[in-house]
């Protein structure tokens, strides 16, 4: 016997997410709860995987429990699918176990054919409504079924109201509605090859293929890969008993969140449209009316949505997005899920949610996306006086963006690609759209509304977008846009604030985030749950205060070399690597080193009382030897103009040094310890500052916790050689009077044969910090470089990784070296300290590794740190889930 496929609604619940899709689910619990809702039936995701499975076919069993579930439809409505007195017709809707707004698609009306239709209009006295509802079912069953462009029924749509002098479809006569159908059905005969389907079953089981269809239509898979949602999940399809908002002034259809979805204020939020059904709120075609018309237009149905909308946030426990319709002053509510909200948002709604008791703090902090974290630390406009709008919209997502304006997703794509940064700027955005809206700094669009398709996306992105604004057109053949009396070209440059809702010419100042006091408390309750310590990537005295406000517990990683890039000290560091002798090179040390020590007083000093690693310097001798085509070109000049010989042979003697010391594979060469060991002069310069810094900052008062990190060992002697002279160097510098300065000396483990060799290289460790950029590289064999601008996105598309090695941690390989490494260091050391500080130290399944594998710490850029900081606390979170250990309170 096969499994059930199809659940009539009043047969699930909320708890059979995973068969039933978020949307199935949650009707079914709806339903439960005796709420108003449409009759109708689920079915099922397993369906949709058996449907991929047979080649994109229905089974005979799952057909005949979809016409089952028709029947016990029929018996509930009291009307006939097909029948040409009292027909049924229902909606068809997507509805994944992960909510992908907009991704997917829908089709109402199902069930009109020229013989329904009829009856429809004698159900309802209204041919007007009966036709306008038969030309929007053709319409998206050409467009999601058969293929169709959309843009072909809108532009015939259009074309009929510009002849006739209708300004709305609530304006169009029954006569112009017929003759709409006419020229529709034409559409798909000429287009498709075949007739609208009179048949409703046809209808009905064709819809549900292309439902199925659409789990894997290009922008369905382009937002599963941008949120990592798996592609096996597969989609649920919701048949529902159709209930019409486009029955006149007294109907409508709308989107209601319970509360703010940008700021997370507790109010309800949300726009209608009368004289509207299903799709066309989010669709953008039209810019909607905020509910407080609502309540005053029609205060009885405001007064019941308000009812039902804070029933089902209490019974969730969390803010709902609602879609209702109005169908002559009945309310009917059509789905509810958790609501996408922005990062200032969603942190705001966990905290009030714990401290109203609703929540305890282990669920506020699982809730938190950590990677929306990164929003609230992202600078936004900060207009000044004679700071101009050129015209303003709805602001639909918050903070501020500047950028070239491109007029389509892919010239915004394209743009992207060669570096720039884009605005996207369209009438509305579909979700064909996502990969523009994806490239783009922020959107702009000229129609829709806080719920339009532009809106919800950019929202959960994080990307600032102003929505529905009137005074921009666009001419897309001439490729410019209008706003208001001002003329912009595609490629100028446009700035947006998704906070106020106001649109710039230029590019315009943006002033720093703040840390409000619900992200403060949000981060003190991931403090309490967490493990993990979380330290910072810092290599300057301003990243080191930065981290520290953020919540840094120390610096896992100060890059000395880094020290050098300005253009100021560059010229030094060349200078020494270049040095002929011993002698040259000591001299020109002894330059540096004031430099040096200055930036570890100043970072000292910020960090006090806290450890600070810091790495021995690590070139890759490319990256600081002169450009030696430009040398070249320089003596070309000299000699042409016949300029100083002394000059050209200073130039000569360092051209033929640079090409001494180039190397076939210089991120293989001489760098790390082999720099050290090779020159120790260079590493006991580098030593002393340290040391020399540390004196002067205790004698201030300050406490000191240096830590002396070699970076590329990858044989125990390496690291026996070069702690020896940090130890003869500090004790030279520190002398009797400062020996309760404690400082640590370890390895970055970046070379895979250090990791297999870990136990004879922790005998001379006080810690190891993995290294992750290099040790992936190493271990894949792979150039970062490279492998990203060549090859990497091809095998991501085909399935070959699963993931950027780059961004998440190499569990099964890169991952395994290390837990090998930490068990055989801790075997030789039992508290030997291990951390990890690669750029995976911001990534949360990174976080989440490092917990599972017992580090000590992880290391991020300052501004990933909160992001760790909640990353570490639901890591703690899905461990004690996994080991089903009882919820701290």
């Amino acid at each position: 016997m096969t499994e059930k496929q199809v659940y009539l609604f009043e047969e699930g619940n909320a708890s059979m997410v995973k068969l039933l899709g978020g949307k199935g689910g949650n009707l079914a619990e709806m339903t439960a709860l005796g709420l108003p809702i449409p009759p109708g039936f689920t079915i099922t995701t397993d369906a949709c995987k058996s449907y991929y499975k047979q080649g994109g076919r229905l089974t005979a069993e799952l057909q005949s429990e979809i016409k089952g579930a028709i029947v016990a439809l029929e018996k509930v409505k009291d009307c006939r699918f097909g029948d040409a007195n009292q027909p049924l017709l229902v909606s068809v809707r997507s509805g994944s176990v992960t909510s992908m707004p907009g991704m997917m698609d829908t089709i109402l009306n199902l069930g009109l054919n020229d013989e329904t239709v009829a009856g429809l209009a004698r159900q309802t006295a209204s041919e007007s409504f009966a036709y306008d509802c038969y030309c929007r079912l053709i319409a998206m069953y050409g467009q999601i079924v058969l293929g169709i462009p959309g843009f072909l029924f809108s532009r015939q749509l259009e074309n009929l109201k510009l002849h006739s002098g209708r300004e709305s479809d609530g304006e169009v006569s029954a006569g112009e509605w017929k003759q709409l159908t006419g020229a529709y059905k034409l559409l798909v005969k000429e287009h498709s090859g075949i007739d609208f389907p009179q048949d409703v079953d046809q209808q009905l089981n064709m819809a549900v293929k292309a439902v199925f269809r659409s789990w894997n239509n290009a922008r369905a898979k382009v937002y599963r890969k941008l949120y990592s949602i798996p592609h096996d999940q597969g989609t649920a399809v919701n048949v529902q008993a159709m209930v019409f908002g486009n029955r006149g002034e007294d109907s409508g259809t709308g989107v209601l969140f319970t509360r703010n979805p940008s700021t997370g204020a507790k109010e309800l939020y949300g726009e209608y449209l009368i004289h509207a059904q299903g799709e066309d709120v989010v669709a953008g075609i039209r810019t909607p009316r905020r509910l407080t018309e609502l309540r005053e237009n029609m205060p009885e149905v405001y007064d019941h949505l308000a009812a039902l909308a804070n029933g089902l946030e209490a019974h969730y426990r969390d803010m709902q997005d609602i879609e209702f319709t109005i169908e002559n002053r009945t309310l009917y509510l059509l789905q509810t899920r958790s609501g996408k909200r922005t990062a200032q948002a969603a942190v705001k709604i966990a905290v009030d949610l714990y401290e109203d008791g609703m929540i305890l703090k282990e669920e506020a902090v699982s809730r938190i996306d950590a990677g929306h974290l990164d929003q609230l630390l992202h600078r936004s406009i900060s207009p000044l006086e004679e700071l101009k709008p050129l015209a303003a919209g709805l602001p639909a997502s918050p903070g501020g963006a500047s950028g070239m304006i491109a007029l389509d997703a892919e010239t915004a794509e394209a743009w992207k690609r060669k570096g720039n940064q884009v605005m996207l700027v369209s009438t509305e955005t579909s979700p064909e759209d996502i990969h523009g809206i994806l490239a783009a700094e922020g959107v702009l669009t000229a129609r829709g509304g806080m719920t339009s398709h532009a809106a919800v996306v950019a929202r959960g992105m994080g990307k600032p977008c102003v929505c529905g604004c009137e005074e921009l057109t666009i001419d897309a053949d001439q490729r410019i846009i209008y706003l208001g009396e001002n003329i912009l070209k595609e490629g100028d440059i446009l700035s947006i604030d998704g906070t106020s809702g106001r649109v710039y010419a230029g590019n315009v100042p943006l002033s720093d985030p703040e840390m409000t006091p619900e992200l403060l408390k949000l981060l003190s309750l991931a403090d309490e749950i967490r493990e993990l310590k979380i330290y910072a990537n810092a290599d300057t005295p301003q990243d080191a205060r930065i981290s520290r406000e953020l919540g840094a517990e120390g610096i896992g990683l100060c890059r000395t070399e880094h020290m050098f890039f300005s253009a100021a000290r560059l010229p030094a560091v060349q200078s020494m690597i270049l040095a002929e002798s011993r002698e040259e090179r000591l001299s020109l040390l002894e330059r540096i080193l004031p430099m040096q020590q200055s930036d570890f007083e100043d970072m000292f000093m910020e960090m006090d009382g806290l450890p600070m690693t810091i790495r021995l310097l690590d070139p890759p001798l490319h990256e600081f030897l002169p450009n030696l085509e430009q040398l070249g070109e320089q003596l070309r000049r000299l000699q042409l103009a016949g300029g100083d010989s002394e000059e050209q042979k200073r130039l000569k003697r360092m051209i033929a040094r640079i090409r001494s010391m180039q190397e076939k594979n210089p991120m293989l060469g001489l760098r790390g310890c082999r720099l050290g060991i090779q020159f120790p002069e260079i590493y006991d310069m580098q030593i002393e500052a340290v040391f020399r810094a540390a004196k002067l900052a205790v004698q201030r008062g300050i406490e000191v916790r240096p830590e002396i990190m070699i970076p590329l060992v990858g044989d125990p002697g390496e690291l026996k050689e070069l702690r020896m002279l940090v130890d003869k160097v500090a004790s030279e510098v520190l002398g009797e009077a400062f020996k309760s300065i404690t400082y640590g000396v370890g390895t970055m483990i970046e070379v895979p044969r250090a990791a297999v060799l870990a136990g004879r290289i922790a005998e001379h460790a006080d810690f190891f910090s993995f290294g992750t950029n290099d040790l992936t590289q190493m271990t894949f064999g792979y150039s970062r470089d490279d492998a990203e601008g060549k090859f990497l996105n091809s095998y991501l598309d085909k399935n070959i990784l699963s993931g950027n090695p780059f961004q998440i941690l190499d569990q099964e390989g890169v991952g395994k070296l290390m837990e090998w490494a930490v068990a055989r260091g801790r075997e030789k050391k039992p508290f030997l300290q291990t951390g990890l500080c690669g750029e995976h130290g911001g990534d949360q399944s990174s976080i989440f590794f490092c917990q599972q594998t017992g580090l000590d710490y992880v290391s991020c850029s300052p501004y990933r740190v909160p992001y760790a900081r909640v990353a570490a606390a639901q890591a703690v979170i899905a461990v004690r889930k996994n080991s089903h250990s009882s919820p701290i309170h």
